[in-house]
C-alpha cells in the first residue's frame, strides 16, 4: 500500500482529517530537529483535531533519525529536512511508498541579538578571532552549509560541528560563538536571542524536506492522517508562519 495513498489528500491543500475515522492511539512521528516547534504545534492541532489520538516526536539530526529508523527502531512517520536521510531509509526497504516533499528551507546567519559583530556576509565569518558553528556535513543543515559556502568561494574553520541545526543555534544563544549557520526557520523560532542575517548563497543551499509513512508502522491509519494534516490547509499554514517554504 502506497505511504500516502490513504491519506486523503492527494494535494497540499486539501482538506485535512479532521473528520477522519477509525484515527486512535498513539502515533510516532521522527523528525528532523528543525521541524521541533512547526511539528510541535501541528501535533497538538492534530490531536484537537481527531480526539483519542497522542502524537509523540522524536526530534534529531535527519541522518541520525534515519539511522535509527534503519536499524528498527518503531516510528511511524519520518520527516526529512534532506531528501539524502530520506533515501537511505527508501533504499533500506522501511519507506511505504514515495516520500512527499512539503516543504523547503534555507539557510541564514544566526549572530547575537542586535549583531555586535556587525556581521553581514559570508565572507565576514572568515575574520580572525570570530567564532563560527557549523553543523556537521552529514546533517542536512551541514550540507547545505558546504553548498553556500562553496558558492560564496569562501573557505570556513568552524569552532565546533554540531550535530543538528538546533546545536548550532545554542551555541549562539549561549554566547559560546559569534555566529551559526542554521534555518532561517530556526532563527525566526529564536528571534527574542538571535538575530538573521541573510545572504544570497543560501539560495543555492535550499533544502527539500520529505515526509513518508514507514512501512513497520505500529499505527498506520493514524501514520497516514498525520501526514495528510501536515500536507493540508492547516499544517501548511503552521510551517509557512514559520517561515518554511512552499515546495
Amino acid at each position: 500500500m502506497a505511504g500516502l495513498a490513504g491519506c486523503g489528500t492527494d494535494e497540499a491543500g486539501s482538506a485535512p482529517s479532521g473528520s477522519a475515522s477509525g484515527v486512535t492511539g498513539t502515533v510516532t512521528v521522527f523528525a528532523a530537529a528543525s521541524l521541533t516547534e512547526s511539528f510541535t504545534t501541528i501535533g497538538k492541532d492534530f490531536e484537537a483535531a481527531n480526539p483519542g489520538v497522542k502524537v509523540t516526536f522524536n526530534f534529531a539530526g535527519s541522518s541520525a533519525l534515519a539511522n535509527q529508523i534503519d536499524q528498527g527502531a518503531p516510528a511511524d512517520v519520518f520527516a526529512s529536512a534532506a531528501p539524502k536521510n530520506m533515501q537511505s531509509v527508501v533504499d533500506a526497504g522501511n519507506a511505504d511508498g514515495s516520500p512527499t516533499t512539503f516543504v523547503r528551507n534555507q539557510l541564514v546567519i544566526a549572530v547575537a541579538k542586535g549583531n555586535p559583530k556587525g556581521v553581514r556576509a559570508l565572507a565576514d565569518l572568515t575574520r580572525p578571532g570570530l567564532k563560527v558553528a557549523v553543523c556537521a556535513e552529514q546533517v542536512p543543515c551541514g550540507a547545505a552549509a558546504t553548498k553556500a559556502l562553496a558558492a560564496a568561494r569562501v573557505a570556513l574553520t568552524p569552532v565546533t560541528l554540531e550535530q543538528d541545526v538546533k546545536g548550532a543555534l545554542s551555541k549562539v544563544k549561549l554566547g559560546e560563538v559569534d555566529a551559526a549557520l542554521v534555518y532561517r526557520t530556526d532563527a525566526r523560532a529564536a528571534a527574542a536571542d538571535v538575530d538573521g542575517v541573510e545572504f544570497p548563497e543560501s539560495a543555492e543551499a535550499i533544502n527539500d524536506y520529505p515526509i513518508v509513512v514507514l512501512k513497520n508502522a505500529p499505527n498506520r491509519t493514524a501514520a497516514q492522517a498525520f501526514v495528510a494534516y501536515v500536507r493540508s490547509d492547516q499544517g501548511t499554514s503552521v510551517l509557512t508562519a514559520a517561515g518554511f517554504q512552499a515546495p
